[in-house]
């Protein structure tokens, strides 16, 4: 009777005894990430914060840089958020992103680092690695691009031909639908293979599509911004792509090959490129730095590791630096007739850290953008609407969708 008492005493003791140390340990956690996560004197306002998971239920990651919106109108440009684990400040406003991108950017020229990105980048790679290693490749790389001729007529040549094969490609359609995602792939990366290989990918190569449909398919990536461009046009845009067609007529014609020395007198056209940049929004919050230091931004402390997310998206819809934010408008480039540039237009960034490929990326825009323009109107396939939805990965792109392309006489 005892020893059966005892062995109760024993096993209710031992279930009692781990109760405690899982509560003891679970406390000793929460306390831990409260210590942890709790926001240092003079840091920036945002919403509460649940334990281990921070804002994460707070937003919905597939359009946060449309939620954010409400957060900035109540605590103000810059707002405090928890990415699960990573501390971050979001950063609004044209002044307060031109101190972060290059007033005092040499605090904020870090990448953050997680355990996926460093097992996949190894600290290393132009957009990733910091310090040191960031400040090698960078050198290599510029001094590679102008060897291999970038803002040379040899790339720009090389853009042409590839203009020339797309159109190509495209016009064997015969004007029915299709789906001109991979084909506008695959003619923006042969641009750099060319550039790099010395050679280009035919469009039927079974292993070169193949290779683009794993890089789309596990990445998310949108190698091309000008598939942005057939979604980024509502139906009410079609007193534009006229007045595009008329320019394009007028300047060029159809017997010669589009380049940049037309965009000078292309004003329109130029403006349109930059608008559905504008409107489509590709990297919404830009690729995030990391203080590298404690740093004070905007009145606020900053301290050390905290992430820092550039928010583009509400600079190129700000109401106070565009005229019809939240509307295509080629207007918005244009002054008297003539092209005009914006200093609230990042959508390569700015700064050390920008964007290396912008200029090959414009030059690729214009020429690909007016090319196909001169050949094609394009157009949704009877009884279809083309909608704006985007799907999210490293970049916003638009969801699968079919368009024809009439030939133009």
């Amino acid at each position: 009777m005892l020893a059966t008492v005892g062995s109760l005493v024993a096993a209710l003791w031992g279930v009692l005894h781990l109760r405690t140390l899982l509560l003891g340990a679970v406390a000793f956690l929460f306390f831990v990430d409260f210590l942890k996560r709790r926001r240092p004197k003079n840091y920036p306002p945002g919403p509460w914060r649940l334990p281990f998971l921070g804002n994460i239920f707070h937003l919905d990651i597939a359009k946060i840089h449309l939620e954010l919106k409400q957060h900035v109108k109540k605590y103000g440009n810059l707002v405090s958020l928890n990415l699960a684990y990573l501390p971050a400040v979001v950063v609004t406003g044209l002044p307060l992103i031109k101190e972060v991108l290059t007033h005092t950017e040499q605090n904020f020229m870090n990448r953050p680092m997680n355990p996926i990105r460093e097992r996949v980048f190894g600290k290393n790679g132009l957009i990733m690695s910091s310090g040191q290693t960031w400040k090698e490749q960078r050198r290599f790389a510029l001094t590679t691009l102008r060897n291999f001729g970038l803002g040379k007529k040899t790339i720009e040549e090389r853009i042409q031909e590839e203009a020339h094969h797309l159109a190509e490609v495209i016009a064997e359609e015969k004007g029915q639908p299709f789906n001109p995602h991979f084909k506008i792939n695959n003619a923006v990366s042969n641009i750099i293979c060319s550039i790099i290989f010395g050679e280009r990918f035919d469009y039927q190569d079974a292993e070169f599509r193949e290779l683009l449909r794993l890089l789309d398919e596990v990445m998310y990536l949108e190698v091309s911004p000008m598939c942005q461009v057939s979604t980024s046009l509502p139906a009410s845009c079609s007193g534009v792509l006229e007045k595009v067609h008329a320019e394009i007529d007028r300047v060029i014609g159809q017997g010669q090959h589009p380049s940049l020395a037309n965009r000078e007198s292309m004003p329109y056209t130029n403006a349109v490129v930059h608008e559905v940049l504008r409107m489509g929004n590709i990297v919404p919050l830009n690729v995030p730095r990391e203080v590298s230091v404690d740093t004070a931004l905007g009145g606020y402390h900053l301290p050390k590791d905290t992430v820092i997310l550039t928010n583009l998206t509400a600079l190129h819809r700000d109401p106070t630096e565009w005229a019809t934010p939240d509307t295509f408008n080629p207007e918005h480039f244009l002054e008297n007739g003539q092209f005009k540039k914006r200093e609230s237009f990042l959508p390569f960034s700015l700064g050390k850290r920008a964007c290396l490929g912008e200029q090959l990326a414009r030059s690729e825009l214009f020429i690909f953008f007016t090319s196909l323009l001169q050949k094609f109107t394009f157009k949704p396939p009877k009884n279809e609407k083309l909608s704006l939805k985007v799907r999210v990965g490293k970049t916003l792109a638009p969801e699968s969708y079919n368009i024809c392309a009439i030939p133009r006489a």
